[in-house]
Order: C-alpha cells, then sequence, then structure tokens
C-alpha cells in the first residue's frame, strides 16, 4: 500500500465546534496522540523551558501547545482560517477578550474530550 493510500485511509479527527457571542467559530480537533499528550506534560511542567522562565511563561506556552494542537479552522467575521501557520499567528494576536474567550473553549474541551489532561 502506498502513502498516498495510507493516507486516505486514515480516518479523520472527530472535531467540535465553538461560537461566540460575536458570531466567531473555533472548531477543535477531538482526539490527540499520546505523543502529543506527552509532549503537552512536559510543556505544562516547563521541563524543556529555559531555566529563567517564570511561571507565567510555562502558562502561557502551554495554551498556546494546546491551541496549536487541537485548533483545526478558526472563523471570524466570516473569515476562515484553516492553515495552521496562520491560525497560530492569529491566536498570537488575539485580544484579551478573544485570549479569554479560547482559553474558556479549550477548558470545556479538554474535560470533555480530554479529562485526564490538565488544561491551563
Amino acid at each position: 500500500m502506498g502513502r498516498k493510500q495510507r493516507r486516505q485511509q486514515r480516518i479523520a479527527a472527530p472535531t467540535s465546534d465553538y461560537s461566540s457571542a460575536e458570531g466567531d467559530t473555533l472548531t477543535l480537533r477531538g482526539s490527540m496522540s499520546p505523543a502529543t499528550r506527552q509532549e503537552y506534560a512536559a510543556v505544562r511542567t516547563g521541563e524543556h523551558a529555559a531555566p529563567a522562565a517564570v511561571r507565567e511563561d510555562v502558562w502561557q506556552r502551554a495554551r498556546e501547545f494546546l491551541f496549536e494542537r487541537l485548533a483545526v479552522r478558526w472563523t471570524i467575521a466570516g473569515m476562515m482560517i484553516d492553515n495552521q501557520k496562520q491560525l497560530l499567528a492569529r491566536y498570537r494576536m488575539a485580544s484579551a477578550s478573544e485570549r479569554d474567550w479560547i482559553h474558556g473553549v479549550m477548558r470545556e474541551h479538554c474535560g470533555e474530550h480530554f479529562p485526564d489532561l490538565e488544561s491551563p
């Protein structure tokens, strides 16, 4: 079986849509590989952080890591972003209220789909 055939046979991870009061929609992946879970645990504990990193830096990186791994697409004011680099760039420049909404959504999503993970 060729590479292309294997790729086509992969089962797509389930997704969940979350809508904000402003009408934006964030779609999050409903599965995470064991390797990603291990990497998240290392990020969350600051295992690979610089010695001078403070707790806040580790916490922010853990939130960003979860967003990177879970975000599938984000529709803002009718414009859909589904490219991973663009999603991360948009997350990094999100307003405080957008980030609060995203973090609330991720906590809810992790509680439902990944109850064994500590969400930041």
